[in-house]
Order: structure tokens, then C-alpha cells, then sequence
């Protein structure tokens, strides 16, 4: 069972260990880029050292120098502004093995995807998160269901002194994304607090906004359209669900990083309590995201139902290819609910 992660715990692990990977979820979105990125950045500050091979080099004091390593599946071209974004490492065939492993917004560990390998094998693991399915897991946990994305539990950990633009830049991109640039629920007087304090570092936070938020390249606005166009209206208006077939994916160039934000387009829908996005995924599955604009529809315990998790106002999961036989199911989910609900 975990132990709760506070602040003194996970500077001292940071200080302690000579090898430490960082591991975020599978296609990571703006809250896994910026809390992972942010760690990696703030630990760079806190050791004052860059990153290093595998090569048993010692330093001047005779200890082993810092090897500390980010692993994510990629990197979309919009985040490459973050600092740190072109040492990521994308190949799960390394075979190092870390004192220290770090895991940002995972519900849980199998949101690691391949690199769950990494966590399993290192000496000890922290997790950070706000996914309120989460169950806990690593030696040391903090999971913060209200908190409005995983880089505001990330900063609350953070020693200021150490702090600095590039890990306030990180810090800022995943509140903006979790938060669909403060607009969600899901946003408090403390995450604006957090991004005030990043305002503070001299972040071009217009810049984030609009080239990392909103900003869509020429595939994405080609599938948004036909997103638009093939959604259908269901239950009287309050589902509105899209599905994007990898034959149709194909003819558009459309890439597993161009569907990150398509499902908002479809939640701002007039009289929908509810949206539901499905696209197929490169390996035969359905990657089903839900987003809910009510308290009516908890689509945390749809996504559940699939193995998945999230929020109650927003969650994903996996699903066989049918995208019919998903379609009825979550349709009739949503209806249990709401009729639960009346």
C-alpha cells in the first residue's frame, strides 16, 4: 500500500537517487507533457546537473553522476516549445533500470503503456495525479482529486528556489489544458493562484494559449470537419457522439497526436449534457474519450466499465472495434444515468 507523498518525501527522493526516469501516460496530452516536463526540468535545477549515459561516469565528488530521463510515446510538434521536450525518449527497448521512478497523471499504472517496465523495475516509485479513479500506487502517492490537473498537484510539491521560466512554462501548459484554459469546473481559486505564480516567471502565456490550445494544424481542421459532419444527435440532444474510422484517418494523414481536442469541439454543442468521441488507434482498438457538461452524466463510471478512468466531467478508455455495438452501449450508460438521476 502507498504511503501519501508530501513535499519533504519527494524532494528527498529527487536529492537521493543517482537515476531517475519520469513517465507520463499513454498519448500524453498537455497536463502529462507539462507535469512530466516539469519534474524533469525542476530536477535539473534542484541537482544542478544535465542529463547523462548510461555510463557509470563519477563526478568530481566521487558519486555517480545523475542520469534522469523523461519517457513518453511522443511529442506532438506544439509542445516542442517546452524545454526538455527534445530529450524525451520514446524507446521502451532501453534496458535501464532507475533507483528512482516518477509517474505524472496516470489513473493508473497500466496508463504507462510500455514503459511500465521502467516503474516495475525501479527501486522506488512516486506518483502524482488528480484522476479520482485512481487507486494509488508506487511506494509514496498523492493523488488530488479536486485539484484541477496533475501539474498542480506537480507544483504544490515544488520548492520555490528551485522553480524557475522553463518549469513555470511546463507548470502553465498543463493547467491550461486540463482546464480548457480555465473554463472547466475543474478550475479553483488555487489554479489560478498556481498560474498566477507562473505569470510571475515571465512566461509568454498568450503564446501557450493560443499555439498549444488552440492552434490547429491543416489535418486537424480537415478531420474536425468531418467530425462536425458525421456526428450524430442522440437521446433527444443530450449525447452527441462522433467516431473517426483508421480508413478515414488515413485519407486525412490524421496522426494518434491530431485528435487531442476534438472532443471539445463536440461537448460546446448546444443542449448536450454529454459528448462522446471514438477513433480507431494503429493497433485494431477504439480509443473512446467522454466529456460531460453536467453533473447529471459521471462519465468516470462509463469509462470504468472499459477499464478506463477519469473524472466525472471528463474520462477515456478502450474499446473493441464495433463502433456500433460502442455506440448503443454508451448510449445506453448515459440513459441509466440520467434516468438514475430523475
Amino acid at each position: 500500500m502507498s504511503a501519501e507523498l508530501t513535499k519533504e518525501i519527494f524532494n528527498r527522493e529527487l536529492r537521493n537517487a543517482d537515476s531517475i526516469c519520469i513517465l507520463g501516460h499513454i498519448s500524453p496530452d498537455g497536463d502529462c507533457m507539462g507535469s512530466v516536463l516539469g519534474v524533469y526540468n525542476y530536477i535539473l535545477n534542484l541537482r544542478a546537473a544535465k542529463t547523462a549515459q548510461t555510463d557509470g561516469a563519477q563526478s568530481e565528488s566521487g558519486r555517480p553522476q545523475l542520469i534522469v530521463r523523461p519517457y513518453l510515446e511522443e511529442v506532438g510538434e506544439k509542445f516542442r516549445y517546452l524545454s526538455g521536450s527534445g530529450d524525451v525518449c520514446t524507446d521502451h527497448r532501453d534496458e535501464m533500470r532507475y533507483q528512482l521512478a516518477v509517474v505524472c497523471d496516470c489513473a493508473d499504472a497500466d496508463r504507462t503503456g510500455k514503459f511500465r517496465k521502467f516503474m516495475d523495475h525501479a527501486e522506488r516509485c512516486v506518483m502524482i495525479d488528480h484522476h479520482i479513479t485512481n487507486p494509488g500506487f508506487g511506494d509514496y502517492c498523492l493523488v488530488k482529486p479536486h485539484s484541477s490537473s496533475a501539474s498542480e498537484v506537480l507544483y504544490g510539491l515544488l520548492e520555490e528556489e528551485y522553480i524557475d521560466y522553463k518549469v513555470a512554462e511546463c507548470i502553465y501548459t498543463g493547467l491550461i489544458h486540463d482546464t480548457g484554459v480555465f473554463r472547466h469546473n475543474s478550475t479553483s481559486p488555487e489554479t489560478m493562484r498556481v498560474a498566477a505564480k507562473c505569470m510571475e516567471y515571465g512566461i509568454n502565456f498568450n503564446r501557450i494559449i493560443e499555439e498549444s490550445f488552440f492552434s490547429m494544424t491543416f489535418e486537424q481542421k480537415r478531420m474536425l470537419g468531418w467530425l462536425l459532419c458525421h456526428m450524430e444527435s442522440r437521446l433527444d440532444g443530450r449525447l452527441i457522439l462522433s467516431c473517426l474510422d483508421m480508413k478515414t484517418r488515413r485519407e486525412m494523414g490524421a496522426e494518434d497526436m491530431d485528435m487531442d481536442g476534438m472532443i471539445d469541439q463536440l461537448r460546446t454543442t448546444t443542449g448536450a449534457l454529454l459528448a462522446a468521441y471514438m477513433y480507431e488507434t494503429k493497433d485494431g482498438r477504439v480509443k473512446l474519450s467522454l466529456r460531460s457538461n453536467s453533473d447529471l452524466a459521471d462519465v468516470s463510471r462509463i469509462a470504468q466499465q472499459y477499464g478506463g478512468g477519469g473524472h466525472k466531467r471528463a474520462a477515456g478508455c478502450f474499446m473493441g472495434l464495433d463502433f456500433a455495438k460502442n455506440a448503443a452501449e454508451i448510449e445506453a450508460l448515459v440513459k441509466e444515468q440520467l434516468e438514475d438521476e430523475q
